[in-house]
């Protein structure tokens, strides 16, 4: 922002424009800068210490130079280096008090922190260090308190103090909480309150128990006795006798009275609470019946959100008070017998709290500002300002400092002018303590955003691009996009911390922002990147699942998100972590539970989270299962033959019961067999059973919902219905004729339930129907039928089945018509004729036979009629016998399927249950001719270039004489389209047809129908080509097994050939409908492998096997699968496969390794040369003759020592070099090993450092092996072949 450099105070007006815009404006300075300390940690006001631990207070503050520490306790200067049990941290004005060995109360007191440094010096608060406490209980005897039925009491608890104070709560001996409700309930104050007592409230054991929170101890007070007497049921002496020694409470009436308030008591009270505290209001009330509590607020409502209600609606709470809180409350105690209440007003008092507390200010030299400090509270708040700790009317004078209206305002500051102001606002509740600084600086920008930062945001948010920036004077900050300024407007907002804010971001926001910040001293950019991305959305919500126990429950989660962002995924169930079940399996957009269980119900939400933003989604799952079974099963109602059965429902498992199912047993007549007796519905608990007499009952229910039954219900008890006579008759009773002289009854038995008593049988009564005579009856038991003999033929009789008891009849029972057993009729049908309809159809007639012949009830007739033989030819033999059935009393009917131009016969016969009668006299008819069937054997063959011959067999079938045959041909080109058809007509006797005169190279279509007088029968079809080859004609047949010779349709063929197939192409001229490719492989014996190649020039084959040969050729085929062109056959040889290696030593990483090695070995021998030198000259010459054949070993890893070098391992190439040719390796030119130098495994030193080992000239090799050996080079030799 631009200033002028010196300016006057003109106008009150313009100074305090001046003044607000710098301290909204004021940042703060960076720690590189010279700035006053400013307090960043510190110890509350009112702090409560453990007596166990040490004492910390904490301070903590900032500025350049860091700031010195020192205390002062109680007002006092506080010398911390005289107690050596107090320490402060370095670098920190942090206290560590040890109170090991001392008394906590030594150190109690009113702490403040001074922190110090060349620029001013900045205030803690005043922080109180107390000690918590948990005094004991004083001790005393607590006489039992003795109390009438329905009065109110109050057992005092009255802890003793405690720092803070404790919590309180009642329990009896065996340390359980004493049950509390609406009429027994703990006070605030701890003090335990019975609206009216109950004889239950008789106890020795009411405790009083206080838990002091710091030091997490529990004291308990003596246990109360309660006495509860009920003196309407006790007589003089005895209440003399019970109240003996203990204090009675009672003066009011024990019986049923309205309410009184015992606490608060009275009609009105006052309660004060502080602004932003929690008030608490309670009301306990005496009545009997116990009263119901409710509360309203006078002249308004409860605040919406802060209010709730505890200890059974008795106390009212509020959270964070506000002044509109305010007023009076009423508390309503009601019962039936009347109503009280109790006003009580609620006052709200405020500590300070902060309007605007005082900011720091930067101003450069010779520029003006303004410090403010604004609270509030009830009563307002007195406000002091002090510099650097000193009230400010005691500090030295500064002419560019004044107070007005309580804001200090500073002009035309100078360097040097720097200070730490402390502004405090107290009442008689608390005080708040604010330090600000006064830093004069001169500073050119600096832009404090990291440089190139880039903002991601999501479309349609909020975009705030930081420009936070320093300097003194107060930089002014400009932004640009492009090149282009950007101002405060409705696109861009810039607020005044210099932050940009684009409000509704979009893409075509992004890309880099630049920020400028100058003052008078210089000018700073900052360049900042906008990337805008597209938002994380879950394609569909969550589905609600209802499942069943223990199957499998699937959540799908899919999103679509920003393509640079990857979205994680985050399961929750009921708002928690997923259980840690392996049944819980967490897909890449999907949670799938299996094996589901009855705690797996609940909500489950999915989120998908991206670094910038998120979207959820939830469902609930739903368990449902079979119902549990019903319970308590009772029997009520209980009558002669009715009974009421009542039960009470199981769970319903989440899926509602649709009925009941009410089953019973009868132990007397069925034991262990449960019988479905009932339905009811699902919301009946009930239910109305009709009994049958003679039973020995058992019920039992079952649930059922959508899921399933439940399990049965546990049996009810038994109940028995006397014996009665029975109540229906048997069932399904038929008259059956079994034989000609006898008719069999049958009944279904009645079953146990229905038997209704015992002696159960069964009276069997019947007479011939219309005929005057007396019933005939049996009495028969344990059985279902009778057989009455000695009946004329088919003759009606009247039926009677009725079950007796011992205890009489049953109902009369309906009487049924049967008749007695039938017998073949003995008459055949008579006056026979046939019509012929057509060849395939014929009618017949007859007259029907008498009924009196009939023996029985006529079913119908059988008409029997075969082919005896054709017209045309003699048939081999006659055809079996077909049938047909007329039913009833028809006499004539329709013969179909017939052949034409045959003869056939045909009979006649009635028949009835009981079987056939006579037949009639044969009838012979013929059929007239038919169209003939189709032709056999229709086949069409090449004859030359343009003439095809086709052949064709007759009819099986003439059905009369034919009189020709009808051949329609023709031409079908290569997209199967019909060309022009033409006809011929083709006498009876011939059999084939030699076409001239067409296309060659062409596709034919031919149809064939025989004729006879009655018109062509069925067409046969067959399809040819003529020849498409001159060649053909000189070699019109091909032998069997072989190809015919390549013709002129084919031309040139070309293979390629890979590892594991072949690429064929040819030219051809022909048709391309059945051309093929055919392979074998070479000298074998193996049948021709034909492929089609579907239209194309050129075909791939596959699955070869490498270092096969193979014989290829190109056909062409005809219809018939003939083969008509061939190509040469060609010999292809499918290559070995080769083994991909590659060569090590040509590798980058292999020539590095080597040069490695090679330089660790150039290294050791430079350090074995050294140390050879230093160990002087060796003999040799012993440890040569001690060691002719020395042991081989390897190079140790532990010890980082040399063994020699073995040639009988070591001729062995590097793993993927190549080996000769010839097999062979190459034996290494030196056989020498380093051990040879001293760095073996017995090199040793002495005490001088010397090396003691001995060199060993020459080493002998195993001639065995044929290796040669060698002299040992000296390391210098051995240095120069590495170089």
């Amino acid at each position: 922002m631009d200033r002028k450099r010196s300016c006057t105070l003109c106008g009150g007006a313009v100074m305090l424009l001046l003044l607000l815009d710098h301290m909204i404006n004021a940042l703060e300075v960076p720690l590189d800068l010279p700035q006053p300390p400013t307090i960043t940690h510190q110890s509350p006001k009112d702090y409560i210490i453990d007596p166990r631990e040490n004492i910390i207070i904490h301070c903590e503050a900032k500025g350049k130079p860091h700031p010195s520490f020192t205390w002062t306790r109680n007002g006092i200067h506080f010398d911390v280096e005289k107690d050596s049990k107090v320490i402060m941290k370095p670098n920190s004005g942090t206290l560590v008090i040890d109170i090991s060995g001392e008394k906590a109360e030594a150190y109690e007191g009113v702490y403040q922190c001074i922190a110090r440094n060349e620029h001013g010096s900045a205030l803690s608060n005043n922080i109180v260090i107390r000690q918590s406490r948990s005094p004991l209980w004083s001790k005393e005897k607590i006489e039992p308190i003795t109390v009438q039925r329905g009065m109110s009491l109050v057992l005092q608890c009255r802890p003793p103090a405690g720092l803070p104070p404790p919590i309180i709560f009642w329990m009896d001996n065996n340390f359980q909480r004493l049950p509390q409700n609406s009429r027994v309930s703990q006070a605030l104050n701890g003090d335990l309150y019975f609206s009216n007592v109950l004889m239950d409230d008789n106890r020795n054991d009411y405790i009083c128990y206080a838990r002091f929170p710091y030091t997490q101890t529990i004291q308990q007070k003596q246990p109360i006795t309660v006495n509860v007497l009920d003196i309407e049921a006790m007589n003089d002496t005895v209440l003399a006798a019970f109240l003996n020694g203990s204090d009675f409470w009672g003066d009011s009436p024990s019986g049923e009275r309205a309410p009184t308030f015992m606490q608060p008591p009275g009609m009105h009270s006052t309660s004060m609470v502080l602004k932003g505290d929690t008030l608490q209001l309670e009301c306990i009330a005496d009545s009997l019946p116990t009263p119901d509590i409710s509360w309203s607020k006078v002249n308004g409502d409860l605040p919406s959100g802060r209010f709730s209600f505890h200890s059974f609606q008795k106390t009212l709470k509020i959270t964070e008070v506000t002044e509109a809180d305010g007023g009076d409350y009423r508390c309503l105690a009601k019962n039936r017998l009347g109503s009280n209440h109790h006003i009580i007003t609620v006052v709200v008092r405020a500590a300070p709290f902060w309007i605007s507390a005082p900011q720091n200010l930067i101003l450069a030299p010779k520029e003006s500002g303004m410090l403010t400090c604004r609270a509030d509270g009830n009563p307002k708040p007195t406000v002091t300002w002090s510099v650097n700790g000193i009230p400010i009317e005691n500090s030295h004078k500064d002419p560019s400092r004044k107070i007005e209206n309580g804001n200090i305002i500073l002009s035309d500051v100078q360097t040097g002018s720097s200070a730490v102001y402390q502004c405090n606002a107290s009442n008689e509740y608390s005080y708040l303590l604010g330090n600000a600084f006064v830093s004069v600086l001169a500073e050119p920008p600096r832009v404090l955003t990291p440089p190139n930062h880039v903002y991601s945001v999501i479309t349609n948010s909020r975009a705030l691009l930081d420009c936070a920036s320093f300097g003194s004077p107060l930089p002014k900050v400009t932004w640009f996009k492009d090149g282009q300024s950007l101002v405060d407007g409705d696109l861009y907002i810039i607020h005044k911390n210099n932050t940009l804010e684009i409000n509704v971001a979009r893409p075509v926001n992004s890309g880099k922002y630049t920020c400028i910040a100058s003052n008078s001293l210089g000018n700073k950019e900052n360049h900042i990147y906008l990337e805008v991305k597209e938002p994380t959305r879950i394609l569909r919500q969550l589905g609600y699942k209802v499942v069943q126990r223990n199957s499998m429950a699937v959540f799908e989660c899919k999103v679509k998100h920003d393509p640079t962002l990857l979205p994680s995924m985050i399961w929750l169930k009921d708002n928690m972590e997923l259980p840690g079940d392996s049944r819980f399996e967490v897909g890449s957009d999907s949670l799938t539970i299996h094996d589901v269980r009855e705690d797996d119900e609940g909500n489950y939400t999915c989120i998908r989270n991206t670094t910038l933003d998120q979207d959820s989604a939830s469902a609930m799952l739903t368990v449902v299962e079979q119902p549990d079974a019903p319970t308590d099963l009772e029997l009520t109602d209980q009558r002669e033959h009715s009974v009421q059965l009542t039960w009470t429902p199981g769970d319903e498992n989440n899926s509602p019961i649709q009925l009941f199912l009410i089953q019973y047993e009868d132990s007397l007549h069925e034991p262990g067999v449960w019988v479905n007796m009932t339905e009811v519905s699902g919301t009946s608990t009930t239910a109305h059973l009709e009994l049958s007499p003679y039973v020995y009952y058992s019920f039992r229910v079952l649930a059922l919902n959508e899921v399933g039954l439940s399990e049965p219900s546990a049996p009810s008890r038994q109940y028995r219905t006397n014996p009665a006579q029975p109540e229906v008759s048997p069932s399904d009773v038929e008259v059956i004729g079994t034989s000609p002289d006898s008719m069999t009854i049958t009944w279904r038995e009645l079953t146990g339930l229905e038997s209704n008593g015992p002696g159960l049988q069964y009276k069997v009564s019947w007479r011939q129907k219309d005929v005057d005579q007396q019933w005939t009856s049996l009495t028969l038991a344990n059985v279902s039928l009778y057989v009455v003999t000695g009946t004329p033929t088919f003759t009606p009789y009247e039926v009677t089945v009725q079950a007796v008891n011992d205890y009489g009849p049953g109902p009369r029972p309906e009487v049924l018509l049967g008749y007695s057993g039938e017998d073949l009729p003995t008459v055949a049908p008579e006056n026979v004729k046939v019509s012929v309809q057509n060849g395939t159809v014929a009618e017949v007639s007859w007259d029907a036979v008498p009924l009196s012949t009939v023996q029985g009830r006529l079913n119908g007739y059988k008409v029997s009629y075969w082919k005896m033989r054709s017209l045309h030819k003699q048939d081999p033999e006659p055809e079996k016998p077909q049938e047909r059935i007329f039913h009833g009393n028809e006499t004539k009917g329709l013969l179909f399927g017939l052949h034409p131009y045959s003869q056939y016969t045909l009979d006649i016969r009635a028949f009835n249950g009981k079987g056939d009668g006579p037949t009639s006299s044969n009838q012979i008819f013929e059929t007239p001719e038919g169209v003939p069937g189709p032709p056999a054997d229709l086949k069409v063959q090449n004859l030359n270039l343009d003439s095809l011959v086709v052949k064709w067999a007759p009819p099986v079938e003439y059905n009369g004489h034919l009189t020709g045959y009808l051949l329609k041909y023709q031409p079908i080109n290569t997209t199967d389209e019909l060309g022009p058809l033409k006809e011929l007509l083709l006498a009876a006797n011939e059999t084939s047809i030699t076409l001239d005169n067409l296309k060659h190279s062409t596709h034919y279509k031919f149809y064939l129908n025989a004729k006879t007088i009655k018109g062509s029968g069925p067409t046969v079809t067959e399809e040819g080509v003529t020849i498409m080859d001159e060649a053909l004609i000189r070699h019109p047949a091909v032998e069997a097994g072989k190809v015919p010779p390549a013709g002129r349709v084919f031309g040139s063929v070309n293979s390629s050939v890979e590892e594991d197939h072949a690429v064929i192409s040819w030219e051809y001229l022909g048709p391309d409908r059945n051309v093929y490719v055919e392979y074998v492989v070479d000298n074998s014996k193996e049948p021709w492998k034909t492929e089609f190649v579907n239209g194309t020039r050129t075909y791939q084959i596959r699955g070869l096997k490498p270092g096969m040969s193979y014989r290829v050729r190109v056909v062409a085929k005809d219809h018939s699968d003939a083969t008509v062109h061939s190509t040469e056959e060609l010999l292809i040889t499918v290559p070995a496969m080769t083994s991909k290696q590659v060569d090590i030593a040509t590798q980058g990483w292999f020539i590095g390794l080597m040069c490695a090695i090679a330089l660790l070995i150039l290294v050791l021998l430079i350090v074995c040369f050294i140390k050879r030198n230093k160990g002087g000259k060796y003999p040799v010459k012993e440890k040569e003759d001690a060691h002719q054949d020395p042991e081989i070993q390897p190079m140790k890893e532990d010890d980082g020592t040399f063994g020699e070098y073995s040639d009988t391992e070591d001729h062995k190439p590097l793993k993927g070099s190549r080996t000769p040719s010839n097999g062979t390796v190459k034996k290494d030119d030196s056989d020498d090993s380093l051990v040879d130098y001293g760095e073996g495994g017995d090199g040793q030193f002495n005490e001088d450092g010397s090396f003691i080992g001995q060199y060993s000239g020459k080493k002998e090799k195993d001639t065995a092996e044929g290796n040669e050996s060698s002299e040992a080079p000296s390391p210098v030799n051995a240095m120069n072949s590495f170089v």
